[in-house]
């Protein structure tokens, strides 16, 4: 018989694969062999232990600071176009304020914005003591936009970090409009995951202010910057201690978000530092800024304090640099990470963390191997008692169907969670339905005077068709729990799918073919499905 061949072989290989799929998780092999096999099954963080954080990030800040760069690109192309104005930028951060230096200059100038630069609203002008100014903004519907842009920015920027520093399978979410929700299972150094997570990383480069005199009020447009490793302190309310700080214009000439590339390195004393590489516009901002500053001190700012601030001495082309400071090896490879990563767009700030022990997962894992060995002991007995021999068939395919569930876990590289735990007691639970339903309809069959071939046959004809309704929508309900839950529910959604298509192999297809080979073997003999009495 061709068809009973075939799935004989088709169950086999797939018993096979199963078998080498689950036993990665247990057994060591060959990296050779290992290569070809999946992944053990990674467990969530409820059950392996780590980190749980709700980070907030500061999108007013970001959008402030777009506004900042926007407005340096707005006066080069107004000085490439022959307009000079001076740039001020509003207390509340998100208002432009140009003052042309000529009276023509607020035409020219209002043209220029609404040719080249779409996005931004531009007011009327407005008399002021120094002359005519033009205040300018974000459109609205552009801001939004914007915003949703940083955020999504900053959920990929934390997206790279993570994965840079090695954690298996973590889990990065969006929660409300403002915050980040990340689940890093079996992570044991917090301080450091921490550190690199939640470092902005922000990489700009300011001019250094040498017009200023210690304990004098610092002019306007201008801010004091602490030294890396030095105090952070004001001798005055408004006035700079020079001891540890520099005094720097607020607005950056230049920022770290064309940077392409970034390296740890030596410097030429030896010490740990990184070489970053800009993209060709950063490049030739870089070579631009750098012709404005010779003979001038050029401060590079890494989140607000100062790394260094050497004096330029010609114009730098190429789009290299190198950022030097008091770093060790470690401190100088993270710090490669977060900015070839990408510097986070916003500031984040930790709400909210938790630690989980990997004491507590244990006794998870524990209390669900217990809940699962009870349930399935339940099931296999009152289907050995109800159906005798196939009811042994069904035991057997409840083994299977558990075991095929695990191997899906593992060649789709899943988490397995406390929930999804609960997913596969439930399964236990459920894949005797279909050899129920099965069973039952055979003994219907029997009862009346069939063979027990044709029985057998009639029975999976006629309740294929139930088997299928039930678990399709099972199987839907798992797909919408999968699309809209967050991660322990998709766990749990994942377990769920698993399980439900497991229990249709295993009771429409191989739960047949046995049938078929035992009738093939002993022929009309009774597999304990005998008819209901009256």
């Amino acid at each position: 018989m061709p068809s009973l061949r075939w799935r004989t072989c088709a169950t086999l290989l797939t018993a096979m694969l199963c078998a080498a799929c689950i036993s990665v998780n247990f057994l060591p092999f060959p990296s050779s062999i290992e290569k070809m096999l999946p992944s053990p099954i990674r467990l969530g963080l409820d059950l392996r232990g780590g980190i749980h954080l709700t980070l907030g990030a500061d999108i007013d800040q970001a959008v402030s600071q777009s506004l900042a760069l926007m407005g340096q690109d707005i006066r080069s192309s107004a000085n490439d176009a022959g307009i000079r104005a001076r740039l001020f930028r509003h207390a509340d951060g998100r208002t432009l304020e140009f003052v042309p230096l000529k009276h023509e200059g607020i035409e020219q100038l209002s043209n220029l914005l609404r040719d080249q630069f779409g996005q931004m609203a531009v007011g009327s002008a407005v008399s002021s003591g120094t002359g005519e100014k033009l205040l300018v903004t974000f459109h609205p519907e552009w801001e939004k936009q914007l915003r949703e842009r940083i955020m999504d920015q900053t959920i990929r920027t934390l997206r790279g970090r993570i994965d840079a520093f090695g954690v298996a399978e973590p889990d990065i979410r969006r929660q409300g409009g403002d915050q980040v929700q990340i689940q890093l299972p079996g992570v044991t150094d917090t301080s450091r995951a921490l550190q690199l997570i939640g470092r902005t990383a922000q990489l700009t480069f300011h001019r250094v202010r040498s017009d200023t005199v210690p304990g004098t009020p610092m002019p306007v447009g201008t801010a004091w910057y602490p030294l890396a490793g030095g105090r952070k302190s004001f001798s005055a309310p408004g006035k700079a201690d020079f001891s540890s700080g520099l005094v720097l214009d607020k607005t950056p000439l230049l920022s770290g978000q064309d940077i392409v590339d970034a390296r740890p390195a030596f410097d030429e004393r030896n010490q740990p530092c990184v070489s970053i590489q800009f993209s060709g516009r950063g490049a030739d901002q870089f070579e631009r800024v750098t012709e404005e500053l010779i003979h001038q001190q050029f401060a590079i700012v890494l989140d607000g304090t100062v790394q260094s601030a050497p004096v330029i001495q010609q114009k730098i082309s190429g789009g290299k640099a190198s950022i030097t400071g008091s770093f060790t090896t470690e401190e100088a490879q993270d710090l490669a990470v977060v900015l070839r990563s990408g510097s986070l767009p916003a500031k984040v700030s930790v709400l909210e963390e938790r630690t989980v022990g990997p004491s507590l997962g244990a006794d998870s894992i524990r209390a669900g191997l217990v809940a699962g060995a009870v349930g399935a002991a339940g099931v296999m007995i009152i289907m050995q008692i109800c159906y005798g021999l196939s009811g042994l068939l069904a035991n057997f395919m409840l083994a299977f169907t558990i075991g095929l569930l695990f191997a899906g876990l593992g060649l789709l590289g899943a988490t397995l969670t406390l929930p999804g735990i609960a997913g596969v007691v439930l399964t236990i639970g459920m894949s005797v339905d279909a050899n129920v339903l099965v069973f039952e309809r055979i003994r219907e069959e029997i009862g009346k005077k069939l063979p027990i071939p044709e029985a057998v046959k009639a029975g999976f004809r006629e309740a294929q068709t139930s088997i299928l309704d039930a678990n399709f929508t099972t199987l839907l309900t798992a797909a919408v729990l999968y699309q809209f839950g967050t991660g322990p529910i998709r766990g749990f959604a994942v377990t769920l799918a698993l399980g439900i298509m497991a229990s249709m192999f295993t009771a429409i297809f191989v739960s047949h073919l046995v049938f078929d080979w035992w009738i093939r073997r002993n022929g009309a003999v009774n597999c304990g499905l005998k008819p209901h009495t009256a």
